[in-house]
């Protein structure tokens, strides 16, 4: 679904889900922005029992000019309209919610729109726009608004609400990870002296008394130096909170910190180690019944209640603090740790393998930056830190995955060829300088190549969870779960990583 579908329609309500979040207000704020530029009659307006009340979303209603009307009836919709008693309007948009929901109260029209983040359950009009992998539906309503080549630099307030309904939703960005969250957040023109006022009226005395009582339950476990928290429910942000303050303990290294909901679980992970990437932890801790992510220091996530029940888990307390004492004690018994520099691969009892003859492509890093840059390649897979070298070059794998790599070493697995390269990923791959701040996109660099069949590597197939942290970046790892292969150059034995299970097997054959 595009916005523009929605220019066939004359009266629209935009419909935000019962006691609207930020993120809600903010989504629905630019599609009205959208329908306003077009010339349509629209309204703004959520439902359910309870105006809005807290003070942070009361001042964002101010501050930022978003007119948005509390309704209980059907009719009331004819009057914000001014349509006559008894028809109904031409189009209902639900932002950050899917029609027919439980949290969303019903109001009948002609169509039906959806544009959401959250897990599909049920079944779709055909105007929808639902990506559950973003982190917020902000950026949802962002991407579209960019797709349309809405000017959204020039509207600051605009801007400063798609930030704030990213930053609540993602508890703090700890829980952004998808490329397109990343790109909202770096790109957008807000206003730092509003999102700061935002911030100071955050935490009610309520939730203040939340994290002190959920602090004092705090178990520590001693062997691998972590916490795990369980508060009433609350506001994500307010996770956020316990778990900065958890890691400012002596001996704690990491944290969870967890919320049960009537739907659902709400959890926020912390690391202050590199042995331990939160986003990596919180996609562990919800792999199977539900969705985490984030970055290195800060993550988060949501639990189903129905994937839990799948799993005939009971949906009490006890039953769920067991299930996050398993989880993590798992993840820390079951994980082994290589350091390159330390670590002596036993080649003897590993297979050879030789690459296969791929197309594939390939990137001076130096022709799209100046050598000696401080940069972050954002791909879909995740960040990569580099400084680049007169030599360094993006060699860009059969699914778009990239691996940086000196140029001496590219050139003896590939040959380059004088053919036009077609990138094979959906998110195309940018390289930002971080000093600066700015973005550009790779692929108008991008050679093409053949990797040669000479190519050898010793590896072995996995059989359980392993971090190896490489010469390239001997300050994060990589993970490999059972199923992917550790490989070793035969060139340069200090050479040890992890190969997707899926990019191996179309990648190499054995010798």
């Amino acid at each position: 679904m595009k916005l523009s579908d929605l220019l066939q329609f004359e009266n629209i309500i935009v419909q935000c889900h019962n006691n609207p979040d930020a993120d809600s207000l903010a989504s629905g704020m630019g599609v009205c922005k959208f329908l306003k530029q077009n010339g349509k009659k629209f309204k703004f307006i959520y439902g359910g029992n309870f105006e809005i009340s807290k003070s942070n979303l009361k001042l964002m209603l101010s501050e930022l000019g978003i007119v948005v009307h509390f309704v209980r009836y059907q009719e009331q919709l004819n009057e914000l309209l001014d349509i006559e008693k008894g028809l109904l309007p031409d189009c209902i948009v639900t932002v950050d919610s899917q029609y027919g929901e439980g949290n969303i109260q019903r109001f009948s029209a002609k169509n039906i729109a959806v544009i959401d983040h959250h897990q599909v359950s049920g079944t779709l009009p055909a105007l929808a726009e639902v990506r559950p992998y973003q982190a917020s539906c902000a950026t949802v309503v962002w991407d579209m608004l960019r797709q349309e080549n809405y000017p959204i630099d020039e509207d600051i307030m605009l801007s400063t609400a798609l930030y704030y309904g990213l930053m609540t939703d993602s508890n703090n960005f700890s829980e952004v990870y998808h490329p397109v969250d990343m790109d909202m957040r770096d790109e957008l023109n807000y206003s730092e002296s509003i999102i700061t006022r935002f911030k100071n009226s955050n935490i009610s005395q309520e939730e203040l008394r939340i994290a002190g009582i959920a602090l004092l339950g705090s178990e520590y476990y001693r062997e691998h130096h972590y916490s795990i928290v369980k508060t009433d429910p609350c506001d994500p942000n307010i996770l956020g909170i316990i778990s900065d303050m958890l890691l400012e303990v002596e001996d704690v290294d990491c944290c969870l910190v967890y919320s049960i909901h009537e739907g659902g679980i709400k959890i926020s992970v912390r690391s202050c180690v590199k042995e331990v990437k939160a986003d990596e932890l919180a996609k562990f801790i919800c792999s199977g019944v539900g969705d985490g992510g984030g970055h290195k220091i800060k993550a988060g996530g949501s639990i189903r209640r129905a994937l839990l029940e799948m799993q005939e888990i009971d949906y009490a307390a006890p039953s769920i603090q067991q299930f996050f004492r398993a989880r993590m004690h798992s993840y820390f018994r079951n994980t082994e740790i290589i350091y390159t520099d330390k670590y002596h691969a036993p080649i003897e009892t590993m297979d050879i393998y030789h690459k296969k003859k791929l197309h594939v492509g390939y990137v001076k890093a130096a022709d799209v930056v100046p050598t000696g840059t401080h940069c972050v390649i954002r791909t879909l897979e995740g960040d990569v830190d580099l400084t680049v070298q007169e030599d360094t070059v993006i060699a860009i794998g059969i699914q778009g995955e990239i691996y940086p790599m000196t140029w001496d070493n590219f050139i003896s697995k590939h040959k380059p060829e004088d053919k036009q390269y077609i990138y094979p990923g959906d998110y195309k791959p940018t390289i930002k300088d971080v000093e600066t701040g700015k973005s550009k996109d790779i692929l108008p660099y991008a050679h093409s190549c053949v990797s040669l069949s000479t190519g050898k590597i010793y590896a072995t197939e996995l059989d359980k969870r392993l971090k190896v942290f490489t010469k390239w970046d001997p300050e994060s790892y990589y993970l490999g779960k059972p199923g992917d292969y550790m490989a070793v150059s035969m060139d340069d034995a200090s050479d040890v990583y992890i190969i997707e299970r899926n990019i191996f097997g179309k990648t190499y054959e054995r010798d």
